[in-house]
């Protein structure tokens, strides 16, 4: 893949400067823009995207964590800061790394490569949408977890979270995810939304009792009225 576009968001100017020279030293990395306002690097972002950001979160008007949640779609974030107490809630934003300040450039490169793993990673199933997907990468613990369609049973909505059960794996692999945003990159054919809160893959159930309950695994689960049709057309379609 190309060099890592990226930019710098930090209200302090001697820390972008020292970001910058960083980003200087650093081959794989092409400095696209640097801001001491984070809302004109929204506005900047809009009309030119990048990579990676390299982002301060204590900042008046928006601060980093709050810009994080508007970014366009693909742009990684390493937050930098001089508050620990941050570190868990950057984590919880899918952040790439979170970097203490004062930044030392060992940590900075540790933090780059996994940005660059990560871009990577994305750059080449995008590089591959002409073939049909059999995995999808999920982020669990911190980690992308490429998981196969095929040992895929059924997923479980929590909230802002989801649950794959998948088999070979002792626990269900929990992510940050939205069930709709499942739907989305699940083939249809091949899995289906039965109630609110669980997709099944069809060729994984082995029986449909009476009530329209399904059972998968070791889970019984209730067809509710709004999936109801859906579902018992493709039954009558593959009895």
């Amino acid at each position: 893949m190309s060099l890592i576009t990226c930019i710098i968001v930090d209200d302090e100017p001697l820390a972008v400067k020292l970001l910058e020279s960083f980003v200087a030293k650093t081959p794989q990395l092409q400095l696209a823009h640097s801001f001491t306002d984070s809302v004109e690097a929204l506005t900047w972002l809009k009309d030119h995207p990048v990579n990676l950001a390299f982002m301060d979160i204590q900042m008046p008007d928006l601060n980093g964590m709050e810009l994080s949640h508007m970014l366009p779609e693909g742009v990684k974030v390493i937050f930098t800061t001089a508050f620990k107490e941050y570190a868990f809630e950057s984590y919880e934003v899918n952040a790439v790394d979170f970097l203490l300040k004062p930044i030392r450039y060992n940590k900075f490169i540790a933090a780059v490569e996994k940005a660059e793993h990560l871009i990577g990673l994305e750059y080449r199933a995008e590089s591959s949408e002409s073939q049909p997907k059999k995995t999808i990468f999920i982020r669990v613990d911190g980690e992308l977890r490429q998981v196969n369609f095929d040992n895929i049973l059924y997923v479980e909505g929590m909230k802002d979270y989801v649950r794959f059960h998948v088999e070979g794996e002792s626990h269900p692999l929990t992510t940050h995810m939205t069930m709709k945003a499942v739907e989305d990159v699940l083939p249809t054919d091949i899995f289906m939304r039965i109630n609110r809160s669980y997709i099944v893959r069809l060729d994984k159930i082995r029986t449909v009792d009476r009530n329209l309950c399904v059972y998968i695994g070791d889970e019984i689960i209730r067809v509710t009225d709004a999936y109801r049709e859906a579902f018992e057309t493709y039954c009558s379609g593959n009895c």
